[in-house]
């Protein structure tokens, strides 16, 4: 007999010394050898991951530590809810390499607003959990190693809602916040971001 498996929440975390040191600058420079259409549909899949992390109709928490880099950042703006321990240290890097931020773009504007992206997706400096709470991408920040300890009573309440009452409130609150990439936009949002453009 089968077991049923209900997903209430899904939790992020690095497994190793950083959360996400970035994309392999050799496979960046790789893909500048492909055809404008094999960027097009590696950008896609980059958009349409972190768009599917963003609309996912679950719960999902980033629990960031150490290095969180270019995708990365993308990746925790995509989420509900974000809590970093005191090492952890965010950059967006994509322009020091040649890219546009385009997949992770409307995340970031989201969650940090227009002229913070602006100052940090242009300049790709690095800045640390404290100055990431300030500005709107991390909810929370606590001591190294204390990451599980501070989750733990936010995924409880979490788990205490409805799983469909959940999922239609953050529908609403994407919708509403004009958060919902369509096909069109995503697609323009990839091809901006495709190496060797």
């Amino acid at each position: 007999m089968g077991t049923d498996i209900i997903l209430y929440d899904v939790v992020l975390r690095g497994n190793g010394r950083h959360f996400q040191a970035g994309a392999d600058l050799n496979w960046v420079k790789a893909n500048r050898e492909l055809s404008h259409k094999e960027n097009v549909a590696i950008s896609m899949d980059t958009t349409n991951a972190v768009r599917g992390l963003n609309e996912f109709p679950k719960p999902t928490v980033a629990l960031v530590h150490g290095g969180c880099f270019g995708g990365g950042v993308g990746m925790v703006a995509s989420c509900d809810v974000v809590i970093a321990s005191e090492d952890a240290l965010f950059s967006i890097t994509e322009a020091r390499w040649g890219l546009v931020a385009g997949p992770i773009l409307p995340q970031l504007t989201a969650r940090m607003g227009v002229a913070r992206v602006r100052r940090y997706a242009l300049s790709c400096e690095r800045f640390h959990a404290r100055r990431a709470m300030e500005i709107g991408l991390v909810d929370e920040v606590c001591p190294n190693g204390g990451l599980d300890e501070v989750v733990a009573p936010i995924i409880e309440a979490l788990l205490m809602s409805d799983p469909e009452a959940s999922a239609e409130t953050k529908q609403h609150i994407l919708e509403l916040a004009g958060q919902i990439i369509d096909d069109p936009k995503a697609r323009k949002l990839a091809t901006g971001h495709a190496a060797g453009d």
